[in-house]
């Protein structure tokens, strides 16, 4: 049965450039699915011009309510949503974010099947699609033109300024990196994006036990996971699928990491009730040597004391006074130097948006073709067409029923 895609037109503030599919990517949908169309809503902040589209053979449209599946990017505004559509978007819903109930409420009023991005997993919960990978390479290039801002070794332009990723790891060759130790923590897509920029600057990647106990001549960093930086609190051995299901049972071991490094970038994935990387307290210790954190996960009074606020695109750096507890300016003498923009794949639009697409055609576009076989839509469908939650989502009815 032919489907119609429509790839909508993003309407949040500040503007995003990103997009699900590019005109070259919606050829090759229509190549491999010869039952889908996809349409395109014109729009003039795209980092690819609707003629780009019409040069591909995608139909650009004012008035894109024809379509069964809507595809964008950020949220969708509650007076542009179509009603009895099936939609995906980043909704920032399902950890019951209170700045979006009335967008859900207004999703569930209109009947609309709705498909978050950040919900598209595979059967064991891993997650197929998203920017992460981006949001760590350009996390990674704002923590060191930050450092080069602050300890004015270097000038490194904004990411937003240069075509591409090419051109970024271009800027990045005429740089040199003081001795300097850095860690990183993470996994998963954010911190391999992180890393792939470390390693383009030649920075040397050292052992966790090199780490704790050497000195260097060089810069180096270590990549950390979850049973690096915790340790259960009755001193047992650390159990992986314990600490995800327990969190409670286990508490922080940041701190032999803080005393011997200068910098810290995020690329861990945070989850509720998990312990605090570090605290307040903790930043307040004469031992505690971390002045530069770039947080590129960014969870604002979460796990990382010194990430107050998040910050933006246009003012990527402040500082964080642990004395006061207070923000301060960015190069502030004692004060931690903080880059927690939230947004940071909107920064390298033209790549997040071609990898992004890559992902989605392979993962998502095939299941409306093949009944839903593997159970991508089946996992990741918040609302039902008749204004109700999921059952993998009915932890949300006491969030949506909150009067506004």
């Amino acid at each position: 049965m032919p489907i119609t895609f429509a790839i909508i037109k993003e309407r949040k503030n500040p503007p995003d450039r990103r997009v699900v599919f590019s005109p070259e990517k919606c050829k090759e949908v229509i190549k491999q699915f010869p039952e889908a169309r996809i349409i395109v809503e014109a729009s003039d902040i795209r980092i690819f011009p609707d003629e780009a589209y019409a040069k591909a053979g995608v139909e650009v449209m004012d008035d894109v309510s024809e379509a069964d599946v809507l595809l964008g990017v950020k949220e969708v505004p509650v007076d542009a949503l179509i009603p009895n559509k099936k939609y995906f978007f980043f909704s920032h819903t399902i950890k019951k974010q209170p700045y979006n109930r009335k967008l859900l409420k207004a999703i569930l009023h209109k009947n609309i099947e709705m498909y978050d991005h950040e919900t598209i997993v595979n059967a064991d919960k891993h997650r197929l699609i998203g920017f992460g990978y981006y949001a760590g390479l350009v996390g990674a290039y704002n923590g060191f033109r930050g450092l080069g801002l602050r300890d004015k070794l270097f000038v490194l332009p904004k990411v937003e300024t240069l075509p591409d990723l090419k051109a970024v790891k271009d800027e990045l060759d005429k740089i040199t990196i003081p001795n300097i130790k850095i860690i990183l923590s993470g996994t998963g897509k954010v911190a391999r994006g992180a890393k792939e920029i470390l390693d383009h600057l030649k920075i040397r990647e050292v052992s966790d036990a090199d780490y704790l106990s050497k000195d260097f001549k060089g810069p180096v960093y270590c990549l950390i996971d979850v049973s690096e930086y915790n340790k259960r609190k009755d001193g047992g051995e650390f159990n992986k699928d314990e600490f995800y299901e327990e969190p409670s049972k286990y508490e922080s071991d940041f701190m032999k990491y803080a005393k011997v490094s200068d910098v810290f970038f995020t690329g861990h994935f945070y989850g509720n009730g998990a312990p605090f990387f570090f605290t307040r307290d903790d930043a307040k210790r004469s031992d505690f040597k971390i002045n530069f954190v770039a947080d590129i996960t960014c969870d604002v009074d979460g796990p990382i004391a010194s990430t107050i606020r998040s910050s933006t695109i246009e003012n990527p750096f402040y500082g964080y006074d642990p004395k006061t507890e207070s923000e301060t300016t960015f190069d502030a003498p004692g004060a931690i130097t903080v880059m927690a923009v939230d947004n940071l794949p909107c920064e390298l639009p033209k790549d997040a948006s071609e990898g992004f697409g890559d992902m989605f055609l392979d993962n998502v576009i095939p299941a409306f073709f093949n009944g839903d076989k593997d159970g991508i839509l089946q996992r990741a469908r918040i609302t039902t067409e008749d204004g109700k939650l999921t059952p993998r989502f009915a932890y949300l009815q006491e969030y949506v029923e909150i009067a506004d």
